[in-house]
């Protein structure tokens, strides 16, 4: 926790920097807000806002649908790895932000409240509760992470179950 906040401590003056750049393109780009707020599963269970930039569409909802019924091979493949292939919500900097994995830098306001570490098990969804199964009780007794194993072990290629897998094995042999 503390080596945590140290760590972000001495990055912030260059997250402040980039976070400016990042507002901005984001502004250009499309219309709304900079941030993406969703409640997300903590360590014991307990949720929490998770902080992101935001790399879709104001009417993304409306977007997907649409594209849904004119795609009904997404839905499938939505099941096994819990994304879609070709997700038209995505804004132009947001391909690029999710790309870099820089929609996560936001996150370090997570760690400064305690809700997230650096490296951990990534904050899942509150729709993906059942979904964890038995493996739960393993992810969720830590914090989740910035980053952590799976995305550095295939990430994008990876089902979910695998990525629940490589999470347990991390948890129980770090």
């Amino acid at each position: 926790d503390i080596f945590d906040k140290l760590v972000i401590l001495l990055i912030s003056p260059i997250f402040i920097c980039i976070h400016f750049l990042i507002s901005v393109f984001i502004r250009l780009d499309s219309s709304g807000q900079v941030f993406f707020k969703q409640h997300r599963l903590g360590k014991n269970n307990i949720d929490f806002v998770c902080y992101k930039y935001r790399t879709m569409y104001e009417n993304s909802q409306n977007i997907l649908e649409k594209y849904l019924k004119e795609n009904p091979d997404e839905v499938e493949y939505y099941e096994t790895y819990h994304k879609y292939k070709n997700d038209p919500r995505i804004t132009k900097i947001g391909k690029i932000l999710r790309a870099t994995s820089l929609d996560e830098l936001p996150q370090i306001l997570n760690i400064f409240k305690g809700d997230m570490s650096l490296v951990g098990p990534r904050p899942y969804m509150l729709n993906e509760s059942e979904k964890l199964g038995k493996n739960q009780q393993f992810i969720l007794k830590v914090k989740p992470g910035i980053t952590g194993l799976w995305q550095v072990s295939g990430r994008n290629e990876l089902t979910f179950k695998e990525r629940n897998e490589l999470e347990i094995w991390y948890i129980k042999n770090w």
